[in-house]
């Protein structure tokens, strides 16, 4: 069992923050989901919290609290929920606040930004509307070698935070080898780095390798693509449903871990499953 599974600090916070709001009475909404966790939206769902998935809807809404997700919103959603007369509770990571901060005065400065992450990832989206100039996000090895500047052209590297750490630092090798003028931060917070080095460690050990999280989220599906690398018998679940084992005969060994936005109890549901039936 990986010792970092389960709720980043950043996830807790945005969760706590959620339940903290429900106490105050008033009408909550979430802008988008709060984590990419079906389970734990669905729950708080079920406290009376609803997503809103457009701006449109401030005006159609109750006024009431709308709290900003752990991914957080470009510069312009901010502003715009902010005067929307809702108040605003804003649940963004502190970790990708902090790249919002580079972003803006790295662009400010004059350097173009390259985001290295998910482009359809809302993290990432939010990242690009902090950005002063019109930024770059590089996911791939061919789209780092294809990518192409004027010689003279200064620009600012950062990553989404829960992005493969050996696959960023290829991808900055490749904008190095170019001879750019180039400013790195490394920007995949310490809990994303330590959970991939854990899941690697552990998937090299074991006969079978079980990840879980939610559909959605970048981070569990990261963790099983380094699983599935290491162990071939790696299965990716949302819950124990999901968990429809064929193990081979020669199976000894079980490791689980799972996504920064995966609660306790779906965890310990999993393990208790698998130490009871194998």
């Amino acid at each position: 069992m990986a010792k970092s599974a389960g709720f980043c600090f950043g996830v807790k916070r945005a969760v706590d923050m959620v339940y903290e709001q429900i106490d105050t009475g008033k009408k909550i909404y979430t802008y988008g989901p709060i984590i990419h966790n079906e389970e734990v939206v669905g729950e708080l769902e079920k406290k009376g919290v609803t997503v809103m998935k457009e701006l449109k809807e401030l005006s159609q809404q109750e006024k009431g609290i709308v709290v900003i997700r752990s991914h957080g919103v470009d510069r312009k959603v901010y502003e715009t929920i902010e005067n929307s007369g809702h108040t605003v509770a804003d649940a963004t990571c502190p970790f990708v606040k902090k790249i919002h901060t580079i972003v803006q005065k790295q662009s400010s400065e004059g350097r173009r930004i390259i985001i290295i992450g998910n482009a359809g990832h809302p993290e990432v989206e939010a990242i690009c509307g902090w950005c002063k100039s019109a930024p770059v996000v590089v996911e791939s090895e061919e789209e780092a070698r294809q990518f192409s500047a004027n010689p003279g052209e200064k620009f600012c590297i950062v990553s989404q935070t829960t992005f493969n750490y050996n696959k960023f630092q290829d991808l900055v090798e490749i904008f190095r080898e170019k001879g750019y003028d180039i400013v790195v931060v490394n920007t995949i917070c310490n809990a994303t780095e330590e959970r991939q080095t854990e899941a690697r460690q552990i998937a090299q050990k074991v006969d079978v390798m079980i990840v879980i999280g939610g559909t959605h989220s970048s981070n569990s599906r990261k963790l099983y693509e380094i699983c599935k690398a290491e162990c071939e018998n790696t299965y990716f679940i949302q819950t124990l449903e999901d968990l429809h084992l064929e193990l081979p005969e020669s199976a000894r060994s079980v490791g689980i871990t799972a996504g920064a936005s995966t609660p306790n109890n779906i965890i310990e549901e999993v393990q208790n499953y698998v130490r009871i039936n194998f």
